[in-house]
């Protein structure tokens, strides 16, 4: 099993969208053009998609999804620094880029079990329970989640610059 298949849902079909050479998005699903937000959604719901080159066939999934993360970061709310860009673009090359890709890809699926196991006890959604926890002061908070935010932000923070030193990087 690939790195890719963990994060994807293996109980649906593919979904295939074909992009063309206009730059249009075709839904071989709904038999319908979508947008670049349309695709988001669909990766929100957590749809398995795949997007391919009409004419040719080429994978373009990874290419559409970094299109839609750098309109994200450019509207509004950006999730990475200019240091966090950075320091990844220093590991393009390097002979740890696949470590780096590997622990930012582990990094992002523990925050995400964590998400999930929040909104599982509480019996919300996963991002309203965040936001709901996130919210209140510290000591109403039950179970220990403030607690265990913090270990984890912490240990995430202690890996990453642990990983930056073995490479000369400094914050």
């Amino acid at each position: 099993m690939t790195a890719q298949d963990t994060t994807t849902t293996s109980t649906s079909a593919q979904r295939v969208i074909k992009k063309y050479p206009n730059r249009r998005l075709y839904d071989t699903a709904t038999s319908t053009y979508i947008t670049l937000a349309e695709v988001k959604q669909l990766v929100m719901e957590r749809e398995n998609i795949v997007v391919k080159d009409a004419k040719t066939g080429e994978d373009l999934t990874r290419s559409i999804f970094l299109q839609i993360i750098l309109e994200e970061e450019a509207g509004g709310a950006p999730m990475f620094t200019e240091a966090m860009l950075a320091n990844i673009i220093r590991f393009y090359g390097h002979t740890m880029q696949g470590y780096m890709g590997s622990y930012i890809e582990k990094s992002v699926q523990m925050f995400t079990d964590f998400q999930s196991k929040l909104a599982e006890q509480s019996g919300m959604g996963g991002s309203e329970a965040w936001t709901q926890m996130m919210q209140m002061s510290n000591p109403m908070l039950g179970n220990g989640y403030a607690e265990q935010v913090q270990k984890m932000q912490e240990q995430m923070q202690k890996q990453t610059e642990q990983m930056m030193a073995m490479f000369g990087i400094k914050r």
